[in-house]
């Protein structure tokens, strides 16, 4: 079966905004109190950006900025790569590798922001995708035609 994106991979999520003029430090309290990698950063409902816990790390605290003074628009990644919600989990892998990032927005037609899909949201789809597809298959072998035990 092939997954997509939404509803198969992520679906009823509470996606975390924050404005450009935002502080950084803002990103930091709402990736500790939602456990999240990203946050998209939107003005006027349109996404203008992602920040990642990556670029906290990089290109805040490796540079020694102060957290509390540095605004998202000075660190965020400026419209990022995004994906539509009917794609495919491999899809979204070979993108991500293609661009080097962890967390896809995704924009439905009309540019609407529906979901954010991480790496980790994809491994845990291919996971249980292989384990159903492992269990069909014992299940076939042992039960099917090829006369296994019964």
């Amino acid at each position: 079966m092939r997954r997509h994106i939404v509803p198969d991979v992520v679906k009823d999520q509470n996606i975390q905004f924050l404005k450009p003029h935002d502080m950084v430090l803002e990103a930091a309290k709402l990736f500790a109190q939602y456990n999240l990698g990203a946050v998209l950063i939107v003005e006027d409902k349109k996404l203008t950006g992602i920040f990642t816990e990556r670029d906290l790390a990089i290109r805040v605290v490796a540079e020694g900025k102060d957290p509390s003074q540095v605004k998202l628009s000075e660190v965020m990644t400026e419209n990022p790569t995004s994906i539509k919600p009917s794609e495919t989990v491999l899809n979204a892998l070979q993108l991500m590798q293609q661009t080097n990032c962890r967390h896809l927005p995704v924009l439905d037609e009309s540019d609407k922001i529906v979901a954010i899909v991480s790496v980790r949201d994809l491994y845990k789809t291919v996971t249980e995708q292989l384990k159903e597809d492992l269990a069909e298959r014992e299940a076939f072998i042992f039960n099917g035609s090829l006369g296994g035990p019964r």
